[in-house]
Formats: structure tokens, sequence, C-alpha cells
């Protein structure tokens, strides 16, 4: 009996293109998507290369769709206006949710694909996400925004595999060898170096302010608020200081920091909005995770028109708002929100 169709999105590095291959020998009638998403000068030139070359290497036919002004519109203006407010951005989760699992589902449906697939090293049960195999590439954080009805509909293929193995396996593969020791693409990819370079584009963040203590006294001067995130602790001056101080919050209006010492970063207690769940439990015990590669925290969670209360078990350093809070039941993602 034939496979079913799947599309996969295949941005030309090895976690894609290995993908693919692995669909093709489990026989499903694969074709591929190239998104063209950030507008960074000469990076779809090189990486549709490759992705042309995987695909015809794997005999898949491959579209490619022209998405840059919704990447701008969905994903670089909100990251900018939530450093504009003092926030920290998570420019990921919104990319999975409006495009890599919003946009590629519409065009899976247009060209009658039943499931979706992409390189994310992540598992799912149908209903719920799992972390991968390899817990030193999960993604499943980034992906805790997504619309729960497509998971039954997602296929990923490295989430059992490890990434040493992917990559020894693209490098047995006669015409593809080089995938397999080509640089990592960064964490966000429209980021060459800082973000500060992003919003330098948008706006003049070199605005000299005050640094307040926690009892609102100026104690010293930086160089713009946008240049800092909570729990920074470099770039400001504390007049007489001896210990580390660090940022604590962010007030935008009147372009200040307000900075303390470490202890003062402790936070128990975390407010979220816009939640996503994948059940409907609205009062539990779970843990959380307040930031990508952080263990994840022993929580009571209560949640009540679209906000929710967190308590942690423990303190956790430097909350920051904009943020996302991801809430796992050992390997299973159970959902999240954005912390306020």
């Amino acid at each position: 009996m034939k496979k079913k169709k799947v599309l996969i999105g295949m941005s030309g590095g090895v976690d894609s293109t290995v993908s693919t291959m692995l669909l093709k020998d489990e026989g499903y009638e694969v074709e591929g998507l190239y998104m063209k998403l950030h507008s960074k000068p000469g990076y779809h030139e090189i990486h549709l290369e490759r992705a042309k070359k995987a695909a015809e290497r794997a005999g898949v036919k491959l579209h490619v769709l022209d998405l840059q002004d919704t990447f701008n519109e969905l994903v670089v203006t909100p990251f900018v206006e939530t450093y504009k407010e003092g926030r920290t951005p998570n420019p990921c989760a919104l990319c999975n949710r409006n495009l890599k699992f919003g946009a590629m589902m519409d065009f899976a449906d247009k060209i009658g694909a039943e499931y979706l697939a992409t390189g994310h090293y992540i598992q799912h049960d149908g209903q719920y996400l799992l972390q991968a195999k390899d817990d030193t590439k999960d993604q499943s954080y980034f992906l805790f925004y997504i619309d729960k009805k497509i998971i039954p509909r997602l296929i990923f293929p490295l989430g059992t595999r490890i990434k040493k193995d992917i990559k020894e396996y693209a490098a047995s593969i006669e015409g593809l060898e080089s995938f397999a020791s080509q640089a990592e693409s960064s964490e966000i990819c429209f980021v060459e170096n800082t973000y500060v370079e992003v919003l330098e584009e948008h706006m003049t963040i070199d605005m000299p302010g005050d640094v307040l203590d926690e009892s609102g006294k100026v104690v010293g001067k930086h160089k713009g608020y946008m240049h800092y995130t909570i729990g920074k602790r470099r770039g400001f001056t504390v007049n007489g200081a001896h210990d580390p101080h660090f940022v604590l919050s962010i007030n935008p209006e009147q372009n200040q920091i307000v900075v303390g010492k470490k202890e003062a970063l402790e936070c128990y207690d975390v407010e979220i909005e816009n939640i996503n769940m994948f059940d409907d439990r609205n009062s539990f015990d779970t843990t959380v995770k307040l930031r990508y590669r952080t263990k994840a925290i022993p929580c009571h969670v209560e949640i009540k028109d679209e906000r929710a209360t967190i308590k942690l078990s423990e303190p956790v350093l430097g909350v920051a708002s904009g943020q996302a809070a991801v809430f796992y039941d050992d390997d299973k993602l159970i959902g999240g929100g954005w912390i306020v």
C-alpha cells in the first residue's frame, strides 16, 4: 500500500536533509518546501542552492515560498517592539506557530499532504509534544506555542536520534558529504552577531540614561536601556560599588535601568498570559522552564481567564518579561505562556 504524502521543510541544513532521506527510506511520498523568511543579504542564495542539491539527491520536488513580508510582520516587528518595551522577546516560538507550523501547514493542505515534517529534535504522542532523545539538541521549548490541533499530523524523523549519528549518516550519502560538516545555524536566524544590530536598523539605541538602585536613587549611568536585559551585569556604572550589580528591571519610558545585588534577582512567583495548553487542566503541580537550556523547576500553576500564576518551589534568578514559561510533566510538554 502506498504511503501517504508528507511535506518537509528543507532549509539546506544537515537536519532537514537527513530527515528528507529518512522519510524517503520509510516509503513516504515526499515533497520539500524552502521558506524564504528573513532578508539577511546573501543567505538564501547559499541555502536555497543547498536545499535544491539535497532535494535532487533525495529525488523530491522542492517548492519555494517567499514569506519575507509575513516574517517581518509576525516575527521581526514584534521582536523589535518587545525590546522597545523593555522586555526580552522569544522570536523562535512566534515563528514556529505562525510560519513553520502555520504557513507551512497551510501549504501542506494546498498540495494535499496529510503530514508535515521538519528537522526539529522533538517527538510527540499524538496529543503532547515530547522532549527529544538527544537532550542536548531538544527543541521542544520553542514549540510550546504551536496549535495543538496539528500535532497528530506532524512527523519529526530526528526525535529518536542523536545528532552525532545524523552527521555520520549525512557523511555517508554520496554527493552530500559536505552537509555533515557545515556550520550550525545560529539560535535566532535573522541575528548575525547580537540583537542590538537588528534594533539599530529600526531606532536610535544609544541614549545615555540613569542607573537607579532599588530605592530609586540615581547611582550611575548606562548607554541606552535597549542594550540591557534582566540579569545583565556589565555595560553600566554603579558609583562606589564593591559587589557586582545586575539589571533588575527596565523603565523604557524614562530610559532608566534598576540594578541590585544578585540575590535581588531571585523570583518565586511568575505571571504569564496568552496561554497555550495541550489539555484542559487549570490547577496543577508540574515543572516549568523559564528560559531555554535551563532546568525545569517544580511549581504549582493556577490558570484563570487566559492568565496564570506560577508558584515556584525554589527561586529562579532573572525572570524576564517577554520570555516563555513552558510546562513539562517529565519529558511531556503540556503547555506554556508568555511571562508578563
